[in-house]
């Protein structure tokens, strides 16, 4: 089963996941970061896409 894995380190705060996914990412309202709305979100082309479309590449999906 394959999970992802946001470096939040490297995460910019852009949303740009948030909006191609709001059912799979969200923001933290206090680090102001990127994160996953339940810790087993349905993997679609979608989240490859957003994970693909990530400006600072900290979205990793692992098979």
């Amino acid at each position: 089963m394959a999970e992802i894995h946001i470096d939040t380190y490297l995460c910019s705060g852009c949303e740009t996941c948030v909006e191609m996914c709001p059912d799979v990412f969200r923001m933290d309202p206090v680090l102001e970061k990127a994160e996953l709305v339940t810790s087993t979100p349905e993997i679609t082309d979608d989240v490859y896409l957003a994970a693909a479309y990530c400006p600072e590449k900290c979205i990793e999906i692992l098979d």
